[in-house]
């Protein structure tokens, strides 16, 4: 292969696709979604049946907290390393796939499966890594994923960077060579979530994958896109989807390295993940805002304490961040002048956490305006209408705040969730 991926966090992988299977009851939604929703897992649970699947190699996070935590977790690794004593995969030595996924909604997004390198990984607010999450991690919820990664042989991915891409210089051009590759997968998936095809890439696609992210990635060009000085980190890839998945990942590894010699860590399986990266300016991708309803509240006292909390703060809208919102007796906005975050959601919520902390009353996190707005005017509460983040945003925003404040966008809804289909060993 002419170009290397050695400057690059993502890269190709031994990747592992099952065989001699029903794809449509092997392939099921990352595991965080539908927590609420426990019909939905036996629906998948009576559909699946005894067929192989990756129902069974994956715990839904609705039963993190379940009684038979322990014996599931241990279950999930005996059966993952009995699928790979029964031979139940084909392995693609050093590979990228290219994926397309139709949605439910007809639009297709399009991506590349491979790993990342989680040496250049970091969920730290303020990095200066390559790959950076875009939102808070939340580390109780690390322990209980780590207990089910530890010791499992193999992984699924359900992670899904995003690159900068506006051009689309990187995975878009593929599409239309994707007659001269080899086909891998073709199927529908369950509970109708749409379609996803793949296809093996050749030595010229990926040729191409390195050239034009080595192009996109390069320092010259990181800088110009986003008016930096010299010698600034170069953000390669943020995390869209699956940050406390990576993050558990990343924890796995860390363990691994303190029993291992410097030495010998590039050759630990877990110093990668399996991901899909996926171009941040996709026409599938779109996002929502989420917006906060606070309950419990005096909203004249908390209108009043959002005008004395910033400087020259004013009723109305005008230049700044324009925070809007609604309550029993109207609506109406607030506009914050010379904001220190990038964005209104990080100006709106630094300061509600603190009110809260101080004054009570709690804050919930609504997907549609319609819904926040009628929550909004019941007595004692006061609802925040916040704009839609624009994809433009999203690195910047990450640049020069560190993250996003948490619940900031929405990205698909939970159906067009990546689904865990590929797999990895990582012992």
């Amino acid at each position: 292969m002419k170009h290397s991926f050695d400057a690059l966090a993502f890269r190709p992988a031994d990747i592992l696709l099952p065989k001699d299977c029903e794809y449509s009851k092997w392939a099921v939604v990352a595991c965080d979604q539908y927590t609420s929703q426990p019909e939905y897992w036996q629906r998948v649970e009576r559909y699946v049946g005894q067929a192989p699947s990756a129902l069974r190699l994956i715990l839904p996070e609705n039963c993190l907290e379940g009684p038979n935590v322990e014996t599931d977790i241990m279950e999930i690794n005996n059966t993952m390393t009995r699928y790979l004593r029964e031979d139940r995969f084909k392995e693609l030595s050093s590979v990228l796939i290219y994926v397309e996924r139709r949605l439910q909604n007809g639009r297709v997004r399009r991506g590349l499966v491979g790993m990342v390198d989680l040496e250049q990984y970091d969920y730290e607010p303020g990095t200066d890594a390559a790959v950076r999450a875009t939102e808070g991690t939340v580390m109780s919820r690390i322990p209980p994923r780590v207990a089910v990664r530890k010791n499992a042989p193999i992984e699924l991915p359900h992670v899904m960077l995003l690159c900068d891409d506006p051009e689309k210089t990187v995975i878009e051009p593929l599409s239309a060579r994707k007659e001269r590759l080899e086909p891998l997968y073709d199927f529908d998936l369950m509970e109708n979530s749409g379609h996803v095809s793949g296809w093996l890439l050749d030595e010229q696609g990926m040729d191409h994958v390195a050239a034009s992210l080595q192009a996109l990635c390069s320092p010259e060009a990181f800088q110009r896109r986003y008016g930096l000085k010299a010698g600034a980190a170069v953000f390669q890839f943020a995390v869209g989807d699956g940050n406390h998945s990576l993050a558990t990942a990343k924890e796995c590894y860390e363990r691994q390295k303190r029993l291992t010699p410097p030495d010998k860590w590039a050759e630990l399986p877990a110093r990668y993940a399996l991901c899909e990266v996926v171009n941040l300016h996709d026409t599938s991708l779109e996002f929502e805002a989420i917006h906060r309803v606070v309950f419990s509240v005096k909203g004249k006292d908390l209108l009043d304490a959002v005008l004395q909390s910033f400087s020259n703060a004013y009723l109305g809208e005008g230049e700044g961040h324009v925070l809007r919102y609604v309550w029993e007796e109207g609506e109406g906005a607030i506009t914050v002048p010379r904001p220190t975050q990038q964005l209104p959601v990080g100006t709106l919520q630094s300061f509600l956490d603190q009110y809260v902390a101080v004054h009570g009353g709690s804050i919930d996190y609504i997907h549609g305006a319609d819904v926040a707005a009628d929550l909004g005017r019941r007595p004692g509460n006061m609802a925040f209408l916040l704009p839609v983040m624009g994809k433009d945003e999203l690195f910047p925003t990450v640049i020069h705040d560190g993250v996003l404040p948490r619940k900031t966008f929405s990205m698909g809804e939970a159906h067009d969730k990546r689904f865990y289909l590929e797999a990895r060993k990582i012992r």
